[in-house]
């Protein structure tokens, strides 16, 4: 197996794939060896190989990729599509934690080429996308129809001293804020402005009530096209306050743009600038207290009665970092990667094509969660 990146989601999917019997050789190449190195270090494991490579060199990719069974991306989501074209080329499969651009473009010609190749791909799973999906499946399955399917992420996390939390990369947290929302409502897809729509949403404990707002996501596209009988679904996610007005004012400015400026003879891209201001995640593991995850609401019948199932994952900070040198969104999406790949290096999947969490077999996915110590829970009740 290679993976491709070692952040603080990529070395935790690392981490469950090394344990895995069937993996002889776990190549990890990244840019910065380091994590990996320490990695091989703390599991004492002579599977595990550490290289130094540049993922957007294509005859790196090719060469990686050429060699191995399966290849892991863990890279930022614009990279997938280059990584996921080589692994058709070259016939091997292949597993990402979000959906690339060109499968939301184009899916069926890529499921389609995929199939050709004799390859499995399964595209966007991690946490979200990836966990919530599946608990979305998992659901509608146990009602004898569906109508709507919302997913709501949430994160009461704070660091000592006060200031920004950033659990994921502060380039996607911009991009995500400062662009019109998807919501899929009546059958019918419709956007949304950015950060419009506020509401006080009411999390299981440990999170408790937090403000959401309704961004751009994938499950309101996969959820849609992947579940029969969703007229409505949605992807809302708890914002501060404070970091929705920053957002805001971000956008009025222009410092999303990703458009480069002459800023005194040097050209920058705006949205370079102002992540390079932020806190890093990877700077903060170990300093965040509190607990983040995904809630999925499915609503339809059971035995002619309308019933809604409610079923939420949640992780803490301090217990990711103490387990995996991480947060608890690194942590979550790591395992919501290792699971999946687990299942198809482990022949549970088995099908060729480009596949999405919706496609796989949710029961086992759940049940493998469970087995890694991360807790499914559930709530039924009549609407």
């Amino acid at each position: 197996m290679v993976q491709l990146g070692c952040g603080i989601t990529g070395l935790v999917c690392a981490e469950e794939l090394a344990k895995n019997a069937n993996v002889t050789e776990l190549v990890l190449a990244d840019t910065w060896t380091d994590g990996a190195q320490a990695l091989a270090a703390k599991m004492n494991s002579d599977k595990i190989r550490a290289q130094k490579a540049d993922a957007t060199d294509e005859a790196t990719l090719s060469k990686l990729i050429s060699s191995s069974d399966v290849v892991v991306s863990s890279l930022p989501w614009d990279l997938n599509g280059k990584v996921l074209k080589t692994a058709i080329e070259k016939r091997v499969c292949f597993v990402d934690f979000c959906l690339t651009k060109e499968a939301f473009d184009d899916f069926d010609r890529i499921d389609g080429e995929c199939r050709e190749a004799d390859i499995t791909a399964i595209t966007a799973v991690g946490l979200e996308p990836g966990i919530s999906d599946t608990l979305a499946r998992y659901a509608a399955n146990r009602l004898d129809s569906v109508e709507e399917a919302h997913v709501i992420d949430g994160d009461n996390g704070v660091v000592e001293g006060g200031g920004l939390v950033l659990t994921w990369s502060p380039i996607d947290w911009i991009d995500e804020l400062c662009v019109p929302a998807a919501v899929f409502r009546d059958g019918k897809m419709e956007y949304v402005p950015p950060l419009h729509e506020r509401e006080i949403y009411d999390f299981p404990p440990p999170i408790e009530s937090l403000p959401v707002y309704k961004t751009l996501h994938d499950e309101t596209f996969l959820m849609p096209k992947h579940i029969e009988g969703i007229r409505n679904a949605s992807f809302r996610i708890g914002v501060d306050d404070e970091f929705a007005s920053l957002a805001r004012t971000i956008r009025k400015l222009g410092l999303n743009s990703k458009e480069q400026v002459n800023v005194k003879g040097v050209k920058v891209r705006p949205l370079d600038v102002v992540a390079a201001l932020m806190p890093r995640p990877v700077d903060l593991a170990g300093k965040i207290k509190g607990h983040g995850g995904t809630v999925v609401e499915v609503a339809g019948k059971k035995d002619n009665k309308d019933m809604r199932i409610k079923m939420w994952a949640f992780a803490s900070h301090e217990e990711a970092y103490a387990r995996y040198g991480t947060n608890a969104t690194g942590y979550l999406v790591g395992i919501g990667g290792a699971v999946p790949t687990e299942m198809l290096i482990d022949g549970v999947v088995k099908e060729k094509g480009l596949l999405v969490p919706e496609q796989l077999p949710s029961e086992e996915f759940v049940r493998r969660l469970k087995e890694k110590g991360l807790e499914i829970n559930e709530e039924v009740s009549s609407i």
